[in-house]
């Protein structure tokens, strides 16, 4: 079959879900009933469909990779560059189409390049690609750091036959700038919007890959996590995003946060899609790792530790986590409930926050030490400050950069204090943390809220999250372990989650997991492109009576 381009109509959308150009399994009414006339931006035909069934239909030729790439082009300027405006893509790889008909001419000859042969991908702005696009973490000062270097990961892409269609917008310099930060708003991209509703706080750091996989504007895209930075954006944008073990994707060539926190991961549409990419960007496993153990009864005799004292106190939260237990237990699961905090020192805050300063400093005075000194004019952390200080107008016209300051105050990783602070953490959130709950309670796995609804956007505040937060992924960041998460409904149209944290390297357990929840639930939200919650008529009778 042929695939058409987007069409554009104004539909009347019921229960929150569009009557068109969404598979059955993910058109289940999982929100509030709504009905009201309004633009219909959903996708058709191919766009709508995930990174399996795209390769799929690749693979049987229903479509060319150059016919893809260039509905994905057409989408992104009406759906990102015009229409809802998401300001999700930073910047477009002008190579795109041309890498795709180069792929075609390969396909046609029977060399088929690898699993990924002609998907198009999105990466956030912090990692490097040869490509002549700039890698910028949405800051003024990178503006022109044009490196033709690609990292690791994006050698895997490449390797596995992805097309590299672009950057993503993200939260500037992954959101570790400022105290009084606005997600996912960077000098040179402005502010991404949440597709399900546009006022919506898409979440950092990788808010623009989350809005992206979630908008349908590639089969796939990459986010980065210090802590939060892939699971957040992909919860409150209604997709999946994983978080893997530090270290099984390589870090090389990507701007850094923390060498003993951060990770690249893959956010897209359904779990298998992530598995897909993660057999790509890793290149230390087997070949298929991450794909081979997802089966529907990944979960059957499994013991499922439920933090009960992480999920939160948000009763529309906790109904769908209520839920998600069910289908959890309805899939072979054995539920466990922990109530019980796991202690931390007195000074744990404290000291994770500097041990991210510490390695701030000494990663990112590397890594520009690193780019091109006719491009890149900013060649230290204290020149960068002092550069953002020059372009205020700018740069810091919304929030400061009180970390940026913060963290040029600290002193070298040789030190004591430095030391100190990684032994410290790494047991709290490892050995005396995640760790000690699954051995404590013989289980495989914990299961939590993702986070809770996304706030309001707010350029006054800054961003002003609920303070009934749920969810344990900051241990899991902290220790480095692996954390899926996955659709579990919405609440007046907004997307929750449900999230998968394991131990050290069992991320393809952890995937399998979440593979057969999903596979049981199904909850995934197609994006409304809500203007606010007063589109939904219950919402503005009750504001406007």
């Amino acid at each position: 079959m042929k695939y058409q381009a987007l069409k554009f109509t104004t539909v009347l959308i019921a229960t929150g879900l569009a009557l068109a150009s969404c598979s059955p399994e993910m058109a289940k009414d999982n929100t509030e009933n709504v009905s009201v006339e309004r633009t219909n931006y959903q996708p058709d035909g191919i766009l709508a469909k995930s990174l399996p069934e795209i390769a799929d239909a690749l693979n049987k030729g229903e479509i060319t990779s150059e016919a893809l790439v260039q509905l994905y082009l057409d989408r992104i300027h009406a759906v990102d560059r015009s229409g809802p405006t998401l300001q999700a893509v930073l910047t477009i790889n002008p190579n795109a189409l041309k890498d795709a008909k180069a792929l075609d001419v390969k396909r046609a000859a029977g060399e088929k390049i690898g699993p990924l042969h002609g998907v198009p991908i999105l990466l956030k702005d912090n990692i490097e690609t040869k490509d002549p696009m700039a890698t910028t973490a949405g800051a003024l000062a990178l503006k022109d750091n044009i490196t033709g270097r690609d990292s690791p990961l994006v050698a895997g892409l490449r390797k596995a036959g992805a097309i590299i269609l672009g950057k993503t917008n993200l939260s500037q310099w992954a959101n570790f700038r400022s105290e009084d930060s606005l997600s996912g708003w960077t000098a040179l991209g402005g502010q991404v919007r949440n597709p399900h509703m546009l006022d919506r706080n898409p979440c950092g750091s990788s808010s623009g890959s989350g809005a992206a996989a979630a908008a349908s504007l590639a089969a796939g895209t990459i986010g980065t996590e210090t802590n939060g930075s892939i699971i957040c954006p992909s919860s409150v944008n209604g997709i999946v995003g994983f978080k893997p073990t530090v270290g099984i994707v390589p870090q090389d060539l990507i701007i850094p946060i923390s060498v003993s926190q951060d990770t690249a991961g893959p956010m897209t549409k359904t779990v298998k899609g992530s598995a897909l990419m993660m057999d790509a960007m890793s290149p230390l496993t087997p070949a298929e790792h991450f794909t081979t153990g997802l089966t529907k009864d990944a979960l059957k005799g499994v013991r499922v530790g439920v933090l009960r004292f992480a999920q939160g106190s948000f009763s529309p939260i906790l109904k769908h986590f209520e839920t998600a237990l069910k289908d959890l237990e309805a899939a072979g699961a054995i539920l466990v409930d922990i109530n019980d905090r796991p202690s931390t020192p007195d000074d744990y805050s404290k000291m994770a926050y500097d041990l991210l300063k510490y390695e701030f400093k000494d990663g990112l005075n590397t890594y520009l030490a690193s780019t091109s000194p006719e491009k890149v004019k900013t060649r230290t952390l204290a020149e960068l400050i002092a550069f953002n200080e020059a372009n205020a107008e700018v740069e810091l016209v919304l929030f400061d950069q009180s970390i940026f300051i913060a963290s040029e105050a600290m002193s070298s990783l040789e030190t004591k204090q430095y030391q100190k602070a990684v032994q410290l953490v790494q047991k709290a959130s490892r050995d005396d943390g995640v760790d000690k709950l699954l051995l404590d309670n013989n289980v495989a796995l914990l299961v939590v809220p993702s986070g809770p609804i996304a706030p309001r956007v707010d350029p006054v505040n800054g961003d002003v999250w609920p303070s009934n937060w749920p969810g344990y992924g900051s241990a899991a960041a902290r220790a480095g372990y692996p954390h899926a998460t996955v659709p579990m409904g919405g609440v007046r149209a907004i997307s929750v989650s449900l999230s998968f944290i394991g131990g050290k390297n069992t991320d393809a357990d952890i995937l399998g997991y979440a593979y057969a929840y999903e596979q049981r639930s199904m909850k995934r939200l197609e994006p409304n492109y809500y203007t606010n919650a007063e589109d939904l008529p219950e919402v503005a009778k009750a504001m406007n009576p």
